[in-house]
């Protein structure tokens, strides 16, 4: 297996731009990797393979990482406040938490905005220790990362699809129930960020099938930021069939979040026939919060004398 080994330095001289950092991101490392010992290995013989021996290898702290297309155009980075969004490229820090600012230098000053269409890559980053999985994060290509001084892996040649497998894996198999939700949650979350077509079949599949009721709904959220009738025929499934209260109901805000022209009449027909008194009084709430002339015209109905 081919390696290169290089190091970077948190300087300004290291990010000119933002410009520069977005479309350098989508190249192997990303030229926006600061303040990391870099090592790339290609994972063309299988992502799962690849990940798993750099995860056994990390005796002391290390990241993992690599870049996929995501579905649409997505900004995952840190700002303080909305006040600093547009005057610098935002960056985070990998290792516990806080943001810095890449300020460039003074012949730069009109490349150091980042877009505010998003990035159409994400970039996924495990942390491991002991040979373990402890935590995972995920950010949009054009934000700055700090790896604290850390070996970083970044495994190139990865196949979306065989992102979506290793994700959904590490949702499945027991992960969701980690300490403080580190690996399962964000991995559910970076596998709904997926262009890739087999991560909806994921999604759909850990709503009807995960044993766990939190996965269940947490899919069911992410589900409904995907929109489309095939994502809604299974909330609409889990209302109807799921075994617990607490994942109908989370269904029922999902039906909140899909476009108003697929979740409004599927909330009022929820409301209106749904034999569980508390998801037919969660359908009501979030047609109240709709603001939407067909939920008032619900209401009339129900409420007339």
């Amino acid at each position: 297996m081919k390696t290169s080994t290089r190091t970077t330095a948190l300087a300004g001289a290291v990010a000119a731009s933002c410009v520069a950092l977005a479309v350098a991101a989508t190249g192997d490392v990303p030229a926006h990797l600061a303040n990391a010992r870099v090592e790339t290995r290609s994972a063309a013989g299988g992502l799962e393979t690849a990940f798993r021996a750099a995860v056994a290898a990390a005796r002391a702290p290390a990241w993992i990482g690599y870049a996929v297309p995501t579905e649409g155009r997505h900004q995952m980075c840190c700002w303080e406040s909305t006040d600093s969004v547009g005057l610098g490229c935002p960056g985070c820090r990998l290792e516990g938490h806080g943001r810095f600012t890449v300020t460039g230098d003074a012949d730069h000053r009109s490349d150091r905005t980042l877009s505010l269409e998003g990035d159409e890559t994400i970039l996924i980053l495990f942390r491991a220790e002991q040979g373990r999985l402890e935590r995972l994060r995920t950010y949009s290509a054009g934000c700055a990362l700090d790896a604290g001084g850390l070996p970083v892996v970044w495994l190139t040649d990865v196949r979306p699809a065989e992102s979506v497998k290793l994700l959904r894996s590490l949702v499945a198999s027991g992960a969701s129930e980690d300490k403080a939700g580190r690996v399962g949650e964000p991995a559910l979350a970076a596998l709904a960020f997926h262009a890739d077509p087999s991560a909806l079949e994921a999604l759909m599949g850990l709503a009807r099938q995960d044993a766990s009721g939190h996965v269940r709904g947490q899919a069911l959220f992410w589900l409904a930021q995907r929109a489309g009738s095939k994502v809604a025929g299974v909330i609409t499934r889990a209302i109807e069939d799921d075994p617990e209260t607490d994942v109908k109901k989370k269904a029922v805000f999902a039906l909140s979040q899909l476009p108003r022209d697929e979740g409004v009449p599927l909330l009022i027909d929820t409301a209106r026939k749904n034999r569980n008194p508390a998801v037919r009084k969660q359908a009501m709430f979030w047609l109240g919060q709709s603001n939407d002339p067909r939920a008032l015209a619900f209401f009339e109905e129900v409420l007339k004398p």
